[in-house]
């Protein structure tokens, strides 16, 4: 019951974007969008460098200073917490990954969705992902995953993938091991399929780790 009483919230705060002010242009929705992600930057008090800057770091964050890097081609900002123990996922590879995550809706200020905790807790979200030439895919599996089972999609967000050439995939085998634990502020047109039709950003903290 309890399952069910948390979907239905989560379906109406889809209808709730979906009902928006008609008037309201593309133009209008994509500015709300960028002034919630900015609030939320100076909020969090994040430091944003450059790819330029996150190269030459190696690839990563720094923690410490709060780093986040901008990717200005798509407007994704992400943090690595942990790039984790194992490999990256090889070209011409197909990968089985699991993901832990919470999701938070940048316009309400609000987690929206998470397995991390509360209903859905329990399960942890399957997805295939393929690595060709270097260009990501991935689809979850609908029998294993919150995201389907929420949004009713198979498609990864676009965002999640940004990670996948800078993270370790492997398991939790030794006392060293770590999961790899990366921060995301997703833009709409590379969110999920919902943020994408009603034009909101998501903030996404997730954990991935090489499934069977």
């Amino acid at each position: 019951m309890k399952k069910i009483n948390f979907l239905l919230v989560v379906l109406a705060v889809v209808l709730a974007f979906s009902s928006c002010n008609k008037s309201e242009t593309y133009a209008d929705q994509l500015e709300r969008e960028n002034d919630a992600i900015h609030a939320f930057i100076v909020k969090k008090g994040i430091n944003v460098i450059t790819e330029a800057q996150f190269t030459k770091q190696g690839n990563t964050t720094d923690t410490t200073k709060n780093q986040y890097v901008l990717f200005p081609n798509t407007g994704i900002y992400m943090q690595i917490v942990e790039k984790g123990t194992g490999e990256v996922i090889k070209k011409g590879e197909t990968a089985t990954v699991l993901c832990r995550f919470t999701e938070r809706n940048l316009l309400r200020d609000t987690v929206q969705l998470s397995n991390q905790y509360l209903v859905f807790g329990p399960k942890v979200d399957k997805m295939s992902v393929t690595n060709t030439s270097g260009t990501y895919t991935a689809s979850f599996d609908p029998l294993s995953s919150v995201m389907y089972e929420v949004y009713q999609s198979t498609s990864v967000p676009n965002g999640w993938l940004v990670p996948m050439p800078y993270i370790g995939l492997g398991r939790l085998v030794r006392a060293d091991s770590k999961l790899s634990h990366v921060r995301l502020i997703v833009p709409s047109q590379q969110g999920q399929i919902n943020a994408s039709q009603s034009v909101y950003p998501c903030f996404y903290d997730l954990t991935f780790q090489r499934g069977l």
